[in-house]
């Protein structure tokens, strides 16, 4: 048992902004964490409405806190209230991570960090002659691509249903150098694609908790995936989801949603803590203990 936390005058504030924000497991995560480096620190969920945003951050500078998350609706509508984002964050067009220095608010995205890393390290290989293909093209695909694209695929195909949205998507990344990898298409070209696939992607919420029967693929579809290729669902709950079911029967490799939860999570607190060592695994098993999974 660890032992009780004080929380005095100088304890530090750390927190998650979101709206809703019950539903966050950063604290669970986080909390964990600063427990066991024995810091005198806490992270707290706000619970934020999108007319609230301006005053609510100043409100955050006013009251000294260190760093927060940024969770749905607020991860664009932050971007006017910073200093200053990085490249990453003006890259993908969305901010998950705010710190405060030489009070400024910067703003970062540390979601590419957390859906790359089990790529870099577990699963570690040569991606340049590979092909990713990533299903949604939603805020959390625009991750996804730029991860891909720093990985050095060669090449990123980018599926959605609404033809509208997908040439926006498209557009978005003319003038950078992702543009030349990307290509973007409809679900009709999913047969040809499947194939040819090293990475499969779902950046879809299809298949999430409670529609735990949902995948965004047929089992006729997913048969095409070749042996060896790796499946990757954002989706951390059911665990594993349909669409990861669906392809370890095809002998994929499944990686889920938990560990980029974790890894984005370790990249927040090392630019609030200005520390690199920090509890990965204490921060994965809380999570897991959380969620009922046990041991992964």
């Amino acid at each position: 048992m660890t032992k009780e936390r004080l929380i005095t005058g100088k304890t530090k504030l750390l927190g998650v902004i979101g709206h809703p924000v019950e539903h966050s497991l950063s604290p669970v995560m986080h909390n964990a964490a600063l427990a066991n480096l024995g810091l005198d620190y806490i992270y707290l969920p706000f619970p934020i409405e999108p007319q609230n945003l301006e005053v609510a951050i100043a409100g955050f500078a006013a009251i000294g806190i260190v760093g927060f998350s940024v969770t749905i609706p607020h991860k664009q509508a932050i971007i006017p209230l910073l200093s200053e984002i990085t490249p990453l964050a003006q890259t993908i067009g969305a901010v998950n991570t705010v710190s405060r220095q030489d009070n400024r608010w910067v703003g970062t995205n540390t979601d590419i960090e957390g859906f790359i890393a089990p790529l870099q390290t577990t699963y570690k290989q040569d991606w340049s002659q590979k092909i990713a293909v990533i299903l949604g093209n939603g805020g959390a695909a625009r991750a996804v691509v730029a991860g891909c694209h720093q990985l050095g695929f060669a090449k990123i195909y980018v599926l959605g249903r609404n033809v509208q949205k997908l040439q926006a998507f498209c557009d978005s990344w003319s003038n950078s150098p992702i543009e030349e990898n990307l290509q973007v298409g409809t679900w009709d070209e999913l047969p040809k694609l499947i194939p040819q696939a090293n990475l499969l992607v779902n950046a879809t919420p299809i298949g999430m908790y409670p529609k735990v029967d949902e995948s965004p693929l047929s089992l006729e579809e997913m048969a095409n995936l070749p042996t060896g290729a790796i499946a990757y669902d954002l989706i951390y709950i059911p665990k594993p989801t349909q669409f990861l079911q669906q392809a370890e029967k095809q002998g994929a490799i499944a990686i889920d949603g938990l560990e980029m939860l974790v890894q984005q999570g370790v990249a927040a607190l090392k630019i609030w803590l200005q520390s690199e060592t920090l509890p990965v695994e204490v921060m994965r098993q809380a999570l897991q203990n959380h969620l009922g999974l046990g041991e992964s």
